[in-house]
């Protein structure tokens, strides 16, 4: 007998295979508020590979906002997104990591007009300038990219989300913002 699975979206498979590395990083960097300018290599990794996925479904989100869409850099996609009256509180949603304590709001920046996070403007300057930049590749910038990658990923596959048809479900972040969709991901982020 054959078993039926799920189809897999290659986004999620995406967000799961960082939030494995970040896993497997936490057991030699305490995440912890004090480690956050802490800088390596594999958190360099972690947010260059983050922030280019956040580039591609940023660019899928604006064309369900807008076919028509021509977005193609992080202000483009801040202003369709926060445009988008479903999306507006987009700089509001807050990303955990319950094992560690910490809360982060990757997209906070989003609540000013012409605000870019502080953690894409790393991965601009890690991307191009790494010799001079290489230590914005931090304990921060690299989590609150990865936070970023899971609000916008739910943001692309909301329906799924919404029934919490997305599985595997995430082990190490969740978002806890009772109003992403009218769910509560208490129980489907591994909590």
């Amino acid at each position: 007998m054959t078993k039926i699975y799920r189809k897999k979206e290659p986004h999620w498979n995406y967000i799961l295979a960082i939030e494995d590395d970040l896993d497997r990083l936490s057991r030699f960097i305490e995440f912890d508020e004090r480690n956050f300018d802490c800088f390596s290599l594999e958190l360099s990794r972690v947010l260059l590979l983050s922030c280019a996925e956040i580039d591609v479904v940023c660019k899928q989100i604006c064309k369900k906002i807008n076919q028509n869409s021509k977005a193609k850099n992080i202000k483009n996609y801040r202003d369709e997104i926060m445009g988008a009256s479903s999306l507006s509180t987009t700089h509001e949603l807050k990303v955990l990591l319950p094992r560690h304590g910490i809360e982060l709001i990757p997209w906070s920046s989003w609540s000013e007009t012409k605000g870019v996070p502080i953690w894409w403007t790393a991965y601009n300057k890690i991307k191009h300038e790494r010799n001079g930049e290489y230590h914005r590749a931090n304990l921060r910038n690299a989590l609150n990219a990865a936070g970023g990658l899971l609000i916008m990923v739910l943001y692309l596959y909301e329906d799924k989300a919404e029934t919490l048809d997305l599985s595997p479900h995430t082990k190490l972040m969740t978002v806890d913002d009772e109003r992403f969709y009218g769910v509560t991901f208490v129980g489907f982020f591994g909590r």
